[in-house]
């Protein structure tokens, strides 16, 4: 009997976290919905956005360079190793340049901007939710969301991408110094490999539509995690807890049906 009631509480459980994400699922789309008619208007207060890229976009870009830098030179070293067992070192700037264009420039750069910055605006927000600052730009008939969400949600989406071309930029670069410079391989047929193999319109095109949609979704979850947060510091934390795991998920998630589509479409 005691065993019966104990899979009872836990399939009630299951069914009740189950109902309560699709809940969080159906507000957060909402929240969506309302914010995207009012985004035109920020293009007269323009200065607003630029204000959160230099916050979330700039003061991001240490982390970036220096990760790009690593992974390039990590790519270098690892592509050789495994191309001059086969005699294909020649094609080692391909490589690089298809690893990055195509899936880590976008991917890891999506999910340090959502550990960084993402986190970052969910606490900001969920800060001035839990100390009233947006109830009391209600009560002087200020719209929270066009003053303080919007400007964060735009500025986000637009610093991703940029992120993701200098990550890619970056890593390339030092994948060609370490393969020049530490194994010794001609930079000409580096560069000439890449620029013969990587196609504009399929490569470098595709991770450009991934991180604009890897941007619009973290950004979209980091400001409706930090609107929808409990007003205490317990809620502000697990929303900034929830806002790094989600974006991380579905930034993983919609990388793989993204490139499912892409392949299938060349």
């Amino acid at each position: 009997m005691d065993q019966g009631r104990g899979i009872v509480g836990h399939v009630r459980r299951l069914g009740r976290q189950t109902l309560d994400g699709v809940a969080r699922l159906g507000r957060a789309m909402l929240f969506l919905l309302r914010l995207t008619p009012g985004l035109p208007v920020l293009f007269t207060r323009f200065s607003l956005v630029i204000q959160q890229i230099y916050v979330s976009g700039v003061l991001t870009l240490i982390i970036v360079l220096v990760s790009g830098a690593f992974v390039g030179m990590i790519l270098a070293l690892q592509g050789y190793n495994t191309l001059v067992r086969y005699d294909a070192q020649s094609s080692l700037g391909l490589l690089v340049a298809l690893s990055l264009v195509r899936e880590l420039g976008p991917v890891l750069t999506a999910l340090l901007f959502a550990g960084r910055a993402g986190s970052a605006m969910t606490a900001e927000i969920g800060l001035m939710k839990a100390t009233e600052q947006l109830a009391g730009m209600e009560m002087m008939a200020v719209d929270p969301l066009k003053r303080v969400v919007m400007p964060r949600f735009l500025a986000g989406w637009v610093s991703v991408p940029l992120l993701a071309a200098i990550f890619s930029a970056v890593g390339i670069l030092a994948a060609y110094v370490v393969a020049v410079s530490d194994l010794g391989l001609d930079g000409g047929v580096f560069w000439s490999q890449m620029q013969s193999g990587v196609s504009v319109t399929n490569d470098i095109m595709g991770g450009v539509v991934k991180s604009v949609v890897f941007g619009l979704v973290i950004s979209w979850i980091a400001v409706f995690e930090g609107y929808d947060a409990r007003p205490t510091s317990e809620g502000v934390s697990l929303a900034t807890t929830r806002t790094v795991v989600s974006s991380s998920l579905a930034v993983l998630g919609l990388d793989f049906i993204m490139t499912a589509f892409m392949l299938r479409g060349l």
